[in-house]
């Protein structure tokens, strides 16, 4: 079921230059607005600077995990057991999890605790990172989908722990 949703997805990639520029452009720049995003709430007043706070704790449990996991666990990427549309270079190291979408659901779920609108916005460009993961080339859709749920999961818990201890 893995590499058929793969197939799906990542069939079309390298045919249409205009998809193809985006889902580059998408993979390789998306994080830049999530950063620009954290910036921006952190100089705001309210409830912002805990989102923004959550959000950082969130990323740097998730880098710990993705280093973590990776120690322990290797499927190869897509692109080395066979060939698949591949646009942009890649290392060779395992699939999963997905480091940039186990970032982007962090933070996009911990600012929509705080900030519907702006937590949904994100969380479209979240799903939108995930898919050009798959659409590149360098992940299946079971390392998008895992990685976006301990993500998930993770700012919830860190939320939930963290609710009424924020010094401003």
């Amino acid at each position: 079921m893995n590499e058929k949703l793969f197939k799906i997805i990542n069939q079309y990639s390298g045919r249409f230059s205009p998809l193809d520029f985006l889902m580059i452009f998408v993979s390789n720049k998306t994080r830049y607005v999530f950063v620009f995003m954290l910036i921006f709430m952190w100089f705001k007043n309210g409830p912002h600077r805990k989102a923004v706070y959550n959000a950082g704790l969130s990323a740097g449990i998730m880098l710990f995990l993705h280093t973590l996991i990776k120690l322990f666990y290797f499927k190869p990427r897509p692109f080395v057991k066979r060939r698949v549309g591949i646009l942009i270079p890649s290392k060779r190291d395992s699939t999963f999890p997905s480091k940039h979408t186990l970032l982007v659901f962090a933070i996009s779920t911990s600012i929509y605790l705080y900030n519907r609108v702006i937590g949904s916005v994100l969380w479209v460009l979240a799903l939108l990172t995930g898919v050009s993961r798959i659409w590149v080339g360098h992940h299946y859709p079971y390392d998008i989908i895992g990685s976006a749920v301990i993500a998930t999961l993770t700012s919830m818990i860190i939320d939930k722990t963290t609710r009424g201890n924020f010094v401003r």
